[in-house]
């Protein structure tokens, strides 16, 4: 290379090999331009002695500039390379943390039916008929206890407990409508069945008052208010769960029968006992459809 642009592209290229080419390549830029008009640097370098030992370091350094790359561990101890700590050859990955909270939706097996397999084994009308009725004992304590506004017809059937037995208000006493806004129940022919009429009353849901004048009670109708609508509401919740009740009730009855029977292969039992729940989760979930139609009405929505 007798060129001094091939000579600037080199040192720039190799530039980063050491912090000596800064100085060195202004120097050898200054005195090719000032001693020589020629762009032959080395050569200029040549016949100028006092040159000799700048020429000898330009050699030295495109030597080893243009000599084969060494491993790293090799050319630690060069002068001419920048201290730099290594670094780990990686690539930076991002990790995700799992969606531990997360749960996994699993659908519930649909389970058929088998009337003529559950006749084998257990009372199938028996197993509906119990659980029919606390379906229908709700339905009728939705009617009896859970009405807006407070009627005659409300008022007779609320149930009284009378010395241990069971009795319907209009059993007791006479009820009538005196004006829009008042309902009166006349006890005279049973007076000592006033306090457990009060009592039923007060149970019954229908938020009545009454007000008693000897023998006979006066209720006045409440007003239909947004609190008013609310309780009958949770009144119906109750009812709802009363009912779910019973029918879990039916359902464990009927599976601690099938367990003591010894007859029937584990898998015929396991088999009736899912049938058997699924008969009393479909009785649930009618009950449950009646109660959120009960409770739209209740708290007037459509």
């Amino acid at each position: 290379v007798n060129n001094f642009s091939h000579i600037s592209l080199i040192v720039k290229k190799y530039y980063s090999i050491g912090a000596c080419f800064g100085p060195l390549y202004c120097n050898l830029k200054a005195k090719a331009s000032t001693m020589f008009a020629s762009r032959t640097v080395l050569l200029s370098l040549g016949q100028n002695a006092q040159c000799l030992s700048l020429r000898n370091r330009i050699a030295e350094v495109l030597q080893r500039a243009m000599a084969p790359k060494r491993p790293l561990a090799s050319l630690a101890n060069s002068q001419f390379l920048l201290k730099r700590p290594a670094t780990p050859n990686c690539s930076p990955i991002r990790c995700y943390a799992k969606g531990k909270d997360k749960k996994k939706e699993k659908g519930k097996t649909k389970v058929t039916v088998n009337e003529n397999q559950l006749a084998e084994v257990i009372n199938v009308g028996s197993l509906r008929s119990l659980m029919e009725k606390a379906l229908l004992q709700m339905e009728d304590d939705f009617v009896k206890h859970l009405s807006l506004r407070s009627t005659t017809g409300a008022i007779e059937s609320v149930p009284v407990n009378l010395d241990g037995n069971e009795h319907t208000m209009q059993e007791l006493a006479q009820i009538v409508r005196k004006n829009p806004k008042t309902i009166v129940m006349n006890f005279a022919t049973f007076p000592q069945a006033i306090p457990a009429a009060l009592k039923a009353l007060s149970k019954s849901g229908m938020n009545l008052n009454p007000q008693q004048d000897g023998t006979t009670l006066f209720i006045p109708v409440p007003k239909v208010t947004k609190e008013h609508r609310e309780q009958l509401a949770k009144n119906a919740k109750q009812l709802f769960v009363k009912c779910k009740d019973s029918v879990r009730d039916v359902q464990l009855k009927f599976i601690k029968q099938l367990k003591k029977q010894d007859r029937i292969s584990e898998d015929l039992a396991r088999s009736v006992e899912q049938q058997i729940i699924a008969i009393a989760d479909q009785f649930i979930a009618n009950a449950e459809a009646t109660l959120n139609k009960k409770q739209a009405e209740l708290l007037g929505e459509k």
